[in-house]
């Protein structure tokens, strides 16, 4: 009689079992459709969202490169347009001290020019300044650096001085007898000059002997370089002179004041030479 009732008990609760299966899990199915329906929309959702941040992201970087890009072009058309005015400015900078350095040369021939004029009691304009252009120097005369020369030619005796009479008509031109002061002005005098005569005559010029019997120059200055032919001048012979007929660089004479040559005279350039 046990057996009966556990059968009947072991059989309704079978049929229990069954009935909860049966009407509960379409409940659990739903559900978990349900879950998976809105995990796939929320998942949809976030993908959607993902794609959207990240097209922003790729815009925002497409504008960063498009601003760097321009910002590079904008700083090198800024680096050359500053080159260009860099360029320009060297450019001024050298045009004008070009213009100062002329000036300054301008200035200073100037007042070379007005010193010369200076050291004139009546300046010959229309000799040295024709059609209102000036020349270094007079006619016949011969410029070398800084200093015009008068050589004279003259052919026959009647044309020639002494030493004392040349130096006067020297200083008629408002000029001296020929100072050498170097190698170059003895070189360049001594190639302007001609044999004529004898190998005694020769050209004066501004040496002579003083109370001391030391050989100085007109100006006063004492005689640094010298050209005498011979090692030490003597006798009692007190002017000097160059003579064509020998050596240039040892060409230096003396011979009595009062002998008449030709002579060189000397002045100061009207204009100087750059």
């Amino acid at each position: 009689n046990m057996d009966f009732f556990h059968t009947i008990y072991i059989l309704l609760f079978f049929m229990l079992i069954k009935k909860t299966f049966l009407f509960q899990i379409p409940e659990k199915s739903d559900f978990f459709i349900n879950v998976l329906l809105l995990e796939n929309q929320n998942r949809a959702q976030f993908h959607k969202q993902l794609r959207l941040v990240l097209a922003l992201f790729g815009l925002t970087c497409l504008m960063l490169v498009l601003a760097i890009i321009i910002l590079n072009q904008n700083e090198q058309r800024q680096s050359s347009l500053l080159t260009q005015q860099n360029l320009k400015l060297q450019g001024e900078t050298t045009a004008l001290k070009r213009r100062t350095a002329e000036l300054h040369r301008d200035r200073e021939q100037l007042n070379w020019t007005i010193g010369v004029i200076l050291e004139y009691n009546n300046f010959p304009v229309t000799e040295h300044c024709p059609d209102k252009v000036c020349k270094p120097c007079l006619d016949d005369w011969l410029l070398f650096q800084s200093n015009c020369y008068l050589i004279t030619k003259s052919k026959t005796s009647y044309g020639w001085k002494t030493w004392k009479q040349s130096r006067d008509s020297c200083a008629e031109k408002n000029a001296e007898l020929v100072v050498i002061d170097s190698k170059e002005e003895q070189e360049f005098v001594n190639t302007n000059i001609e044999k004529y005569n004898d190998d005694k005559h020769g050209y004066w010029i501004g040496l002579q002997k003083d109370t001391k019997d030391m050989w100085t120059w007109v100006d006063g200055r004492n005689v640094s370089v010298t050209y005498w032919s011979t090692a030490e001048p003597g006798y009692s012979y007190a002017c000097g002179l160059t003579n064509p007929h020998i050596n240039h660089l040892s060409n230096w004479g003396k011979a009595s004041c009062t002998m008449k040559n030709r002579w060189i005279c000397e002045t100061r350039a009207l204009t100087r030479p750059d």
